[in-house]
């Protein structure tokens, strides 16, 4: 079993940065791959980033790549999301998520965090 719990949402201006950090606890979270995944209102779960388990691999939503950066520190079992340029359509809950699997589906991660909300105005 994994927790996950996500700090650094908040209320930020368009152009403005936040950095998310996702904690885990219970079975080390260097065993499994991590994502960012976010939920507007009235719009399905989508996925933002992901990070391999050594950190080495990464990759992005096309709708993020060169602004949201994904690292995590296996020693302190966090990860992070690196939020730069935001724009009022970034607005949503944002989910760390936990895999076995090195995928993008939100269906194969098998533990989630409880969400940050991110709010950018214009």
């Amino acid at each position: 079993q994994v927790q996950l719990v996500e700090n650094g949402g908040g209320l930020v201006q368009a152009g403005g940065s936040l950095r998310l950090s996702c904690a885990a606890s219970g079975r080390t979270s260097s065993s499994f791959t991590m994502g960012w995944f976010c939920q507007a209102p009235g719009k399905e779960r989508e996925f933002v980033a992901a990070i391999s388990r050594s950190g080495s691999m990464t990759y992005y939503a096309d709708s993020v790549k060169g602004r949201f950066t994904i690292s995590r520190h296996n020693a302190k079992n966090t990860v992070y999301l690196q939020m730069n340029s935001l724009k009022p359509e970034d607005t949503a809950v944002y989910y760390c998520a936990a895999t076995l699997l090195w995928t993008i589906r939100d269906g194969q991660y098998d533990y989630w965090g409880q969400g940050t909300q991110v709010t950018v105005s214009s």
